[in-house]
């Protein structure tokens, strides 16, 4: 089971991570994601906005495997707090590393019922105080199902789910560093320019080459130009 970050699919639009930023700011929420599972494969597909740190984190340890906000919500037809999963281990697991990436436990996830049976799922974190999470969520649940509903609708018909099947599934910084690569520079000059370490360049650089299958970081540029994810440089 993969988890799958939608917004590195290639020859499509990044609008709904943008949705995300937007529904953040306007609703007062830290971070947002929204997710999927496919049917067949059971692979995790969807967006967030949370760090990239914390996302390549997550996704190295395959929390979407364990994680009670994903697999138990999509149980529910209600809107779930996420104090409803404090006492179950996995929980734990999950936010205890979040906190370190400054991500909040404090949580809703809203699931959308499609048409054919499919679930969406939009998640929202907020670190506040327990009196004013409670306020917070009343004023603004309503809005909140409508962005779910309108979130999943555009995704259902965006073709995105289809394509991310078919091609390999870079990350959006993978992708990044392989270009900056194929342009010449570094993993020191890499790291630089983004402003990570270069280790942690090298962590995604390893992940890139096994997406495509390369035994070398050449071999992945190469199979990466030829796919159109990067451009020569």
């Amino acid at each position: 089971m993969n988890l799958i970050d939608l917004s590195t699919v290639p020859d499509t639009d990044d609008n709904f991570t943008s949705f995300l930023n937007d529904l953040c700011r306007e609703l007062g929420f830290d971070y947002a994601s929204y997710a999927t599972s496919h049917p067949i494969t059971g692979d995790v597909q969807g967006y967030a906005n949370y760090p990239d740190e914390w996302k390549l984190h997550y996704g190295r340890r395959g929390m979407h495997r364990v994680d009670p906000t994903l697999y138990l919500s999509a149980r529910s037809i209600a809107p779930v707090d996420w104090t409803r999963f404090t006492d179950h281990p996995h929980f734990h697991d999950v936010f205890f590393d979040a906190h370190d990436f400054g991500i909040s436990n404090r949580g809703l996830t809203v699931p959308v019922r499609g048409p054919h049976g499919e679930c969406g799922l939009l998640s929202v974190t907020r670190d506040c105080r327990d009196q004013d999470w409670k306020k917070h969520k009343r004023d603004v649940i309503g809005d909140l199902q409508f962005a779910a509903v309108h979130l999943h609708d555009n995704v259902m018909r965006s073709g995105v789910l289809q394509q991310a099947l078919n091609r390999p599934r870079l990350s959006s910084r993978e992708l990044q560093i392989l270009q900056w690569v194929a342009a010449g520079k570094s993993q020191q000059d890499i790291g630089d320019i983004l402003s990570i370490s270069h280790r942690t360049v090298e962590v995604h650089l390893r992940s890139s080459r096994e997406k495509l299958s390369a035994l070398t970081t050449a071999q992945a540029i190469g199979r990466a130009i030829g796919l159109g994810l990067i451009y020569p440089g």
